[in-house]
């Protein structure tokens, strides 16, 4: 286990040494966005019946905030070690496809869960919020970012300069997380835009998450758990086969 502490232990160094960029910063653009969406929806928007919209707002801008750095961490070191050559150091010691998936992940979780933590901190002071069931609020933020790590590992590894990476977040991950009812709940969309709304993991990542607040969600938390699951499932098998076979890191 020597190796997959060291990597482990490396990941974490290599974004806190820079929190100020990889923590600070996205629990100050959660703030805004709560300051600007509470204040002016307010008064206007009530989803749920008794709980307010800021404090529908602030489980949505937590996971969301958990799952784009969970997702920025993994995709960020592999691509900026294969642009500076230092990946080598990573693939010469004899670490196997399963001490480089879970040290890579973890990392990614441990990122993602503290600017989670981070923007709840802050975030929580504009807001009356309740605690109906804390066990989902735990397994969908572990499980989330899990996920999000898992499929920056892969967009890491299939990426070979910044700007295809760059592509990958901005047509993937962030029309997938702002799509997903992190500001609204889909049963105010229109049938159409419900469905596809259905089709987007990422939703129930963030309704389940949500549910551990309130106890109301647009669909039974065991559904979205299970879809979660299965998702990340495919994509621990894609990713470990892809680390196993060395595609675009061994040549």
């Amino acid at each position: 286990m020597i190796g997959f502490q060291t990597l482990f232990y490396k990941e974490i160094l290599r974004f806190w040494k820079v929190a100020t960029q990889t923590v600070a910063a996205p629990v100050l653009t959660a703030m805004l966005y709560l300051l600007i969406f509470g204040h002016v929806l307010e008064s206007h928007v009530q989803v749920y019946p008794g709980v307010q919209y800021t404090a529908f707002l602030v489980p949505g801008l937590v996971m969301m905030s958990v799952l784009q750095n969970a997702f920025a961490n993994s995709s960020s070191s592999l691509i900026q070690s294969k642009i500076t050559g230092n990946l080598v150091f990573v693939l010469l010691p004899p670490l196997s496809h399963w001490e480089l998936f879970g040290a890579y992940v973890l990392a990614a979780v441990v990122r993602g869960l503290v600017v989670g933590a981070g923007v709840f901190i802050i975030t929580a002071w504009f807001a009356h919020l309740s605690f109906v069931a804390p066990w989902w609020i735990a397994i969908f933020a572990l499980l989330g970012a899990a996920m999000l790590g898992t499929m920056g590992l892969i967009a890491g590894i299939w990426a070979e300069k910044f700007d295809q990476l760059a592509a990958f977040q901005n047509f993937l991950i962030m029309p997938a997380t702002f799509l997903s009812g992190v500001f609204y709940s889909i049963h105010s969309l229109p049938p159409f835009w419900q469905a596809v709304s259905h089709a987007n993991p990422f939703f129930y990542m963030i309704d389940g998450f949500r549910y551990g607040f309130f106890g109301q969600s647009d669909v039974d938390p065991l559904l979205s758990l299970g879809i979660v699951a299965v998702f990340f499932a495919a994509l621990a098998l894609i990713a470990i086969q892809l680390l196993k076979s060395g595609y675009k890191l061994r040549h």
